[in-house]
């Protein structure tokens, strides 16, 4: 089974955002962000569902 932090780098990359922006986009502190994506902590669950959620409502996904 695949930890939750590596399905966290694919919806930031579908939005065109890197780490910094994704990181000010969300509130969220970039060294989290690096963390999350290099493995290093485990998001939790909730968080990336709500992330993926406001991703597709704010329609912020480019094609």
């Amino acid at each position: 089974m695949k930890k939750l932090s590596f399905f966290h780098t694919p919806i930031r990359e579908s939005t065109g955002m890197n780490r910094k922006e994704f990181a000010e986009y969300f509130g969220i502190p970039y060294p989290t962000i690096t963390d999350w994506e290099l493995g290093h902590r485990k998001m939790p669950g909730y968080l990336l569902r709500l992330i993926a959620y406001k991703v597709e409502m704010e329609k912020l996904i480019k094609k």
